[in-house]
């Protein structure tokens, strides 16, 4: 699967986000190592600090099927260009990762854009 495709996952999976409180929709695209992927979209709650991020949710879905390595992650946001991850999903993507080597993709304009997670989050934290 090419990251266009994963984008167009992630678009698809941010109508489904839950935000009456911020507005602020995102969907994200998980592609483990072994090619499977899995989608989320954040969903709040009137206490704040429940709310699910867009990342976290697709990541818990791999977990949950079993898979542990994530090779990239696609994550838009119709209120945003440039969506990038919250440095707590920073850390979480860190966790599932090789070396830092995962590809954050998001939406600019018309084209999207690929970080490395190693560049948005310097100095991770690791065991």
């Amino acid at each position: 699967m090419n990251y266009e495709e994963l984008m167009e996952k992630a678009i698809e999976v941010s109508k489904n986000a839950y935000a009456p409180y911020s507005k602020f929709a995102v969907g994200a695209c998980v592609l483990t190592e072994s090619g499977k992927i899995y989608t989320g979209c954040n969903f709040e709650n009137s206490s704040y600090g429940m709310a699910i991020c867009a990342e976290r949710n697709a990541i818990g879905s791999a977990i949950a099927d079993g898979e542990n390595k994530i090779k990239a992650v696609a994550i838009y946001s119709p209120n945003q260009d440039n969506c990038t991850p919250c440095g707590a999903c920073r850390q979480v993507l860190h966790e599932f990762c090789e070396n830092d080597e995962l590809d954050v993709i998001v939406k600019v304009g018309s084209d999207i854009k690929v970080y490395k997670l190693s560049y948005l989050l310097p100095e991770s934290f690791s065991l």
